[in-house]
């Protein structure tokens, strides 16, 4: 089976990032939820913070691991022998802007692929 990762900035973790995370731990062998520094969005809580909120949140899903990363995505995939990144799409909207994303990701890499998933239905608005 494969490996997945679920990279976001996760500032903070909520239910909608939980569900798809244990959704996706239901088909991938491990997923790795990966904590985006990403100092250019200028997040509310530090990168230890978000990482040691995830890994409470998501304690009970023993095929997980947080990691906070900074770099490429897909660069941390190529490194951690993770053949899928998963990203969640709630609207239109998101798919654009993903849909850029795994395209250029392919250009830098053809041994990644992204896996789209949608949220519950309950959790499909919430930002």
């Amino acid at each position: 089976m494969t490996g997945a990762m679920y990279p976001g900035t996760f500032d903070p973790i909520t239910n909608g990032h939980h569900d798809l995370v244990r959704r996706a731990a239901d088909i991938f062998e491990h997923v790795v939820v990966a904590v985006a520094a990403n100092p250019g969005k200028a997040p509310l809580f530090s990168l230890d913070e978000r990482v040691e909120l995830a890994r409470e949140v998501l304690k009970d899903i023993p095929n997980v691991v947080i990691t906070g990363y900074a770099g490429l995505t897909v660069d941390f995939a190529r490194q951690h022998n993770l053949r899928v990144i998963v990203r969640g799409l709630r609207a239109v909207s998101d798919f654009e802007f993903e849909f850029q994303l795994a395209t250029m990701s392919r250009h830098l890499s053809d041994q990644v692929d992204y896996v789209f998933m949608t949220p519950t239905e309950q959790f499909n608005f919430i930002s």
